[in-house]
């Protein structure tokens, strides 16, 4: 069946002063929209495509025929990256990370003022447009990485745990080309609690996984 916008788990206005709520809307309203309608129209008469979740998909996207492929693989990705995107922010939010997630960000860099360092790092040197996530890779171990475009991290082997759009659409209305200003503030309205959860969800699926 066709793919739907989901809706926003709080109010456009809902992140201000970090993302105004015309930005918003329009990020979700109509970038974020229009991929969805861009991906339902490539997979029009395409059962098995239908048929398949976003990740499995983008998974193996050979499965899409080669005169598709590279859109879908743009738009199934500009979907799925950015539902966790709006998942993983909320008002009254920022601070740090906590239990289990805090622990492994420290293990991994050190502590969190060297992870946020890194992060923001890898964000500035994404060249053009993007996204910079932090994720677990196949040896459940966390790290940084940045994908081009709309590339999803699990085309890499990195199940997300956090994610931010770089492309100018997610900041330009707020911070114009200053893309440092747009990651500092983000931090604000990071919703660690959810982020916590995608990681143990992601622990269990890579536990599950085939030996």
């Amino acid at each position: 069946m066709p793919f739907e916008l989901p809706p926003l788990p709080y109010q456009y206005d809902a992140l201000e002063p970090v993302f105004d709520a015309e930005s918003l809307r329009l990020h979700h309203e109509h970038y974020h929209a229009g991929y969805i309608i861009v991906l339902n129209h490539l997979l029009e008469g395409r059962p098995r495509l239908n048929s398949m979740t976003l990740e499995t998909i983008l998974l193996d996207i050979r499965v899409a025929p080669e005169s598709i492929r590279q859109d879908v693989r743009c738009f199934a990705g500009g979907h799925l990256n950015h539902c966790l995107f709006w998942q993983a922010m909320g008002p009254q939010a920022g601070g740090e990370p906590a239990g289990d997630l805090r622990q492994a960000i420290i293990e991994t860099f050190g502590d969190i003022d060297s992870f946020r360092s890194q992060f923001a790092s890898q964000a500035m040197g994404r060249f053009g447009s993007g996204w910079v996530w932090l994720g677990l890779n196949r040896y459940q171990k966390l790290e940084v990485v940045t994908t081009p475009n709309e590339d999803s991290p699990i085309m890499l082997g990195i199940r997300p745990v956090l994610g931010l759009d770089l492309w100018e659409h997610a900041y330009y209305l707020k911070h114009r080309y200053r893309r440092a200003e747009h990651v500092r503030c983000w931090w604000n309205v990071v919703n660690w609690a959810k982020v916590g959860e995608f990681y143990s969800l992601n622990l269990e699926l890579l536990d599950r996984r085939p030996r």
